[in-house]
Parts: C-alpha cells; sequence; structure tokens
C-alpha cells in the first residue's frame, strides 16, 4: 500500500554532505521538487521521506500521474 511505496522510492534516495551549510542535503531522483535539508542523515531521511508523501498527496489530489518505481504501483484508487 502507501507504505509500500514510500519505502520503495526512498530506496532510490540520494544523500550528500553539504559542506559550506554543515547540514545532510537528499532528493529521489524522478520525483521533482522532493528534497530535504536537515542537520544528522536521520532528520533528512525524515524529513525527505514527509516531502514524499505531500508530494504523492498533491498529485493525486490534482489527478496526476504517480510513477511506479520498481514494479511497486501507487495504489491511487484507494486515497482518492
Amino acid at each position: 500500500m502507501l507504505s509500500n511505496y514510500i519505502r520503495a522510492a526512498m530506496t532510490r534516495a540520494q544523500y550528500r554532505e553539504m559542506l559550506k551549510d554543515d547540514a545532510i542535503y537528499g532528493e529521489i531522483p524522478g520525483f521533482d521538487g522532493v528534497c530535504a535539508k536537515a542537520d544528522t542523515l536521520e532528520n533528512c531521511r525524515h524529513d525527505l521521506s514527509e516531502a514524499l508523501e505531500e508530494w504523492i498527496f498533491f498529485r493525486v489530489s490534482r489527478k496526476l500521474p504517480v510513477p511506479e518505481i520498481d514494479g511497486v504501483r501507487f495504489p491511487e484508487q484507494d486515497i482518492a
């Protein structure tokens, strides 16, 4: 369901250290605008997961497509 989809998308997350800001930046390729910046990797993962949830609900509320991830499809009919 939703948690399976989020878990699959989060496996694609990429993180990098931002030395200038002393922070961790994370994003998920293929999910435009889904990103987070935090002081620790754990906090960045948490914030990135929340950003992904918001992105999903935004797309579903506007009947926009949500991409399939490694064979995991988003259960749009269960949310809408």
